[in-house]
């Protein structure tokens, strides 16, 4: 008897330890359970919102067994949205679905910003003021707070502007937002794709059976084989101490990293959208080969696309989009930037700060016709540091996002050059680092130097080479890597800390890293380094490689798997289960987007 409770205890039971991932045999043990009652609903020919309310049951216990009493936010979270949707709809007032409009988003905001950004705010209004204020009690972020805050604002929003047409069954809503395949770590979904599909009956044919199997092992693949090796044997111990490492080691850590961060949560969406399928429901792609993006704007249309649409049109948009800015993106931007300043306690980064904001200033007044172009680029920017934000409440976020941003603005003013102008300004900034170089003797301006002179050398071969679009393809792609995984310090330094000790933490893990890549190399180290760690990099580059793989190839390979007699697939997932077997580490790696 004892047995038996201790047995339901722990099937029934919240464990923090032991939360419900893909990489584990207790998942997919639920995930046939699940599947075995979907499939008995089915055939008896139930209605649709059956189906929805059982999923709705098995996504709260899901979410249950990965975060526990948090369940109650979620549920308060739909009850809420439901309850708003319907308001708005009925209502004849546009002023009063307006203020139910606002009331909706707010409330979800100031949730997500309660456990998200509580110790952050009180930091700054200790800095600020002067205090010494303190949270009393311990916040815990839920997981995949912001991914379902996220899908309730866009069902609200979408309802406010008769997109969709409210879910009646708080049921059927329910389901929306609690779906267990992408509850956690999204992709995000939107009210206008995905609350159709609720009234659709169950569909699923032999080849989206094969496509499912295959997005679930290959889900599993990147997770395991790429993700979890290369952070187990290498990325996690170069960041936990860098000053351990060599400047090679380091900079190989980021460059990995980035397949790392890639392998993890494509990994997840695509195990997410295997899952759903056989189930009967599409959820959107979230990636699209974003590392074969030629420059920032590219990698932004390519990397967690439910995202960067998300922030497009319920951010970017709304405060103004490509028509230019009014006085709240203003606002936004010189608000984060001053905060931003004032908490670093930078001279050079608070007179940086100034400057800027004196020179838009100075745009905005003496450039009467390109205040549009001008507001656009702070909407971009504004967006983009939002979107820093949205991953973490540590200035390193934020600096990730900003730097992102200016890659953009960047990007953008670039691409409208001449190639003449683009050799004299590299010229130009080449020398004015090297003069730096000899005279502060920093990492960071030995790194930029570096990087400028290799741009000169790199822009003056393509300039004489314009008949060569593929080198021009290669050197754009190239470059963009190396941009975006060095933003990608920041973003993972900032990573799987407690808020309360994230920013210094996390500045203090970066300036170690940018100290050590801007010392002095010993390139005689390099071939012994690789040879040491040679199965990290040897994945590395089978994972590029696999990565760059042409969109149409990559296209065949997975309908003639999804093609394949049932016995072929059976021998490939058992093939598969037993490289993952080899693979596995002892302590099974957390998703890295569980913690947004």
């Amino acid at each position: 008897m004892n047995t038996v409770l201790s047995l339901l205890v722990s099937v029934l039971g919240f464990d923090s330890s032991h939360p419900l991932l893909f990489t584990q045999s207790h998942f997919w043990v639920f995930f046939l359970l699940v599947y075995a009652g979907l499939y008995f609903i089915i055939t008896r020919h139930w209605q649709l919102t059956v189906r929805n309310a059982y999923l709705f049951a098995v996504s709260l216990f899901f979410y249950y067994k990965t975060s526990g009493i948090f369940v109650f936010l979620l549920i308060f979270s739909t009850i809420m949205g439901w309850i708003l949707g319907i308001g708005m709809d009925r209502s004849s007032s546009s002023y009063r679905r307006k203020e139910m409009m606002i009331i909706g988003v707010s409330i979800n905001l100031l949730i997500l910003g309660f456990f998200k950004y509580a110790y952050f705010f009180t930091d700054i209004f200790n800095e600020t003021f002067g205090t010494d204020y303190y949270i009393a009690i311990k916040i815990l972020l839920p997981v995949g707070i912001s991914f379902y805050t996220f899908q309730n604002i866009s069902y609200i929003v979408d309802v406010y502007k008769h997109k969709i047409a409210h879910v009646n069954n708080v049921l059927d809503f329910g389901f929306y937002t609690s779906f267990f395949p992408q509850l956690v770590a999204g992709p995000i979904l939107r009210a206008d794709q995905f609350v159709p599909q609720l009234y659709k009956p169950f569909h699923l044919t032999r080849r989206q059976f094969g496509l499912a199997v295959f997005w679930i092992l290959n889900g599993l693949v990147k997770k395991i084989v790429l993700s979890d090796y290369l952070a187990v044997n290498f990325v996690d111990r170069v960041f936990d101490n860098p000053l351990l490492y060599t400047p090679f080691e380091n900079f190989s850590a980021l460059m990995v990293y980035s397949l790392q961060v890639y392998a993890d949560f494509s990994g997840y969406t695509d195990i997410a959208i295997g899952v759903a399928l056989l189930m009967g429901f599409h959820l959107p792609v979230n990636f699209n080969s974003p590392y074969k993006a030629q420059n920032p704007t590219d990698f932004w249309r390519r990397w967690h696309i439910s995202l960067s649409h998300w922030l497009r049109d319920y951010l970017y948009i709304p405060l103004g989009g490509n028509r230019g800015a009014g006085w709240l993106s203003y606002g936004l931007l010189t608000l984060i930037l001053a905060i931003a300043s004032f908490r670093l306690h930078n001279l050079w980064f608070t007179l940086t700060i100034v400057m800027v904001l004196l020179i838009i200033a100075l745009l905005y007044w003496m450039r009467p016709a390109h205040r549009r172009e001008l507001g656009t680029n702070v909407n971009n920017m504004d967006t983009m540091l939002l979107g820093g934000m949205w991953h973490g409440s540590s200035f390193n976020f934020i600096t990730w996002g900003g730097l992102n941003g200016l890659g953009i603005l960047v990007y953008k003013w670039w691409s409208k050059r001449t190639w003449r102008t683009r050799i004299i300004t590299l010229i130009t900034i080449t020398a004015a680092l090297w003069v730096l170089k000899f005279t502060t003797h920093h990492p960071l301006v030995y790194i930029l130097s570096f990087i400028s002179m290799v741009c000169l050398v790199g822009f003056s071969i393509l300039a004489l080479c314009t008949k060569r679009p593929t080198l021009s393809i290669v050197w754009n792609t190239g470059l963009t890597f190396v941009f975006i995984s060095f933003t990608r310090l920041f973003f993972r330094s900032g990573s799987n800390l407690d808020p309360a000790e994230a920013n210094e933490m996390a500045w203090n893990t970066a300036s170690q890293m940018v100290h050590q890549i801007g010392s002095r190399w010993d390139l005689v180290q390099i071939p012994e380094i690789v040879g040491h760690y040679w199965m990290v990099f040897l994945l590395f580059v089978f994972g590029m490689v696999i990565h760059w793989l042409p969109t149409r190839f990559k296209r065949r390979y997975r309908i003639w798997f999804a093609q394949m007699p049932l016995w072929g697939m059976a021998i490939a997932v058992i093939v598969t289960i037993i490289i993952l077997h080899h693979f596995i580490t002892a302590d099974l790696q957390p998703f890295i987007y569980f913690q947004f």
